[in-house]
């Protein structure tokens, strides 16, 4: 058998037994060592020791590829992915209800390693947020308090404030006294800031007040002409902040238009996408998001080999690629525009999670959290955004299909 077709049936093999692993309700831990195990090999034979970079500020580093949790429910692939090599898992509060932090929890507890993993969950999303400093600082403790419980853990070691997309949300004084009380107290390792709007400005800002050690933000390579936000990654990591990347592969496109796909595959599209971020020697590590071991095996095949193939240069190149992936900057230009006042960005995300990562429940959360009168029903396809949007996002088209399935 030659190596292409050797790699194939490898694929078939990892999906395949997955999902038969999930239907049955078998999907515990044990199979978690075989699948890794396979995987690993895999990596062996390329003979490519892990590339490790600084997380934080105390010396603790970890493989260029962590895990992003949020899509996965199979406890298996959690536990597949350390033995690989993973060291990072990123989840929140609000992911699966809270059941992600518990499946999370549970497996590095079963397997005895959370002293050897690293663990980033987040709390306090927009509609928690309180203008009172003292609710503020209590409330996240409290909300920190509940993630310890359901992962299993006296600490975490990076503690996020959620979705910030307004600068003047990162100097908030409860969030400073509630960070430091449980700095204090020995159960956060880390301070952090999560954002996926405003991404440049909210970077500055955060640089400039210098109380966050580690932001973790959206970042691809749909963005490769944004100046600002380069700057901003730049600029906070020479002040010494860690940049976590997230939305490595622009919204989940492991399947893109139809046209991409005739041209190349979807690996190719993964780990062209992935190593682009990670050639950015600003970003410490990146959580992209998978949920079957198929992608575990190449997203973190990316951990040990940062150099482009043709196939991946030549997708990189490709001008008429980014123009297709239409992926959303959250940069908030098209509000302006709207004369129903729909909030367009989160709209854009809800349409991200339920049709790119197939994430039905955090797509429905996210659309729960958008007042009715600027929600899903008050865009009325008129298209006065697409004047406004500089990166061709397709909008009134993705709402028309929101609309399809929660409308």
């Amino acid at each position: 058998m030659n190596e292409k077709n050797s790699d194939c049936t490898r694929r078939r093999f990892l999906t395949t037994a997955a999902s038969g692993l999930v239907s049955a309700g078998l999907a515990g831990l044990a199979p978690g060592i075989s699948f890794a195990q396979e995987a690993k090999a895999v990596a062996d034979d390329r003979k490519k020791e892990i590339i490790y970079r600084q997380l934080g500020k105390e010396g603790m580093k970890v493989p260029i590829v962590s895990m992003g949790a949020m899509n996965s429910s199979n406890p298996g692939i959690i536990q597949a992915s350390y033995e690989l090599g993973v060291r990072h898992f990123d989840t929140a509060a609000n992911y699966q209800y809270g059941r992600n932090e518990q499946m999370v929890g549970n497996v590095l507890k079963k397997m005895g390693v959370r002293d050897k993993a690293n663990i980033g969950t987040k709390v306090y999303i927009p509609e928690q947020r309180v203008d009172d400093p003292k609710a503020a600082r209590k409330k996240i403790v409290e909300l920190c308090e509940g993630s310890l419980m359901r992962l299993k853990t006296d600490y975490v070691d990076i503690l996020y404030i959620h979705s910030v997309s307004d600068p003047a949300d990162v100097d908030d004084p409860g969030i400073r006294d509630a960070f430091a009380d449980l700095k204090e107290q020995k159960k956060i390792r880390h301070s952090g800031l999560a954002t996926h709007g405003r991404m440049a400005e909210v970077i500055n800002e955060a640089t400039r007040v210098g109380f966050y050690d580690i932001i973790l933000t959206s970042f691809n390579f749909t963005m490769a002409d944004d100046a600002a936000m380069m700057g901003a990654l730049d600029n906070a990591a020479k002040n010494g902040i860690s940049i976590i990347a997230m939305k490595t592969q622009a919204g989940g496109q492991r399947l893109p238009n139809p046209e991409s796909l005739r041209n190349y595959s979807s690996s190719t599209i993964a780990t062209a996408a992935l190593k682009w971020v990670m050639r950015n020697e600003n970003i410490a590590t990146s959580i992209p998001g998978y949920d079957n071991f198929e992608h575990m095996k190449e997203d973190f095949s990316v951990a040990s080999d940062l150099e482009f193939t043709p196939d991946e240069k030549k997708f990189l190149s490709d001008n008429d690629v980014k123009l297709s992936m239409g992926f959303c900057r959250q940069c908030e230009q098209c509000l302006v525009s709207c004369p129903n006042n729909a909030d367009i960005p989160t709209l854009m995300r809800t349409h991200m999670y339920a049709a790119q990562y197939a994430n039905f429940h955090h797509a429905r959360m996210t659309l729960d959290e958008i007042p009715k009168q600027a929600g899903l029903l008050a865009c009325k396809s008129c298209n006065s955004c697409l004047a406004q949007c500089v990166h061709s996002v397709d909008i009134a088209r993705r709402i028309d299909e929101l609309k399809l399935m929660y409308a």
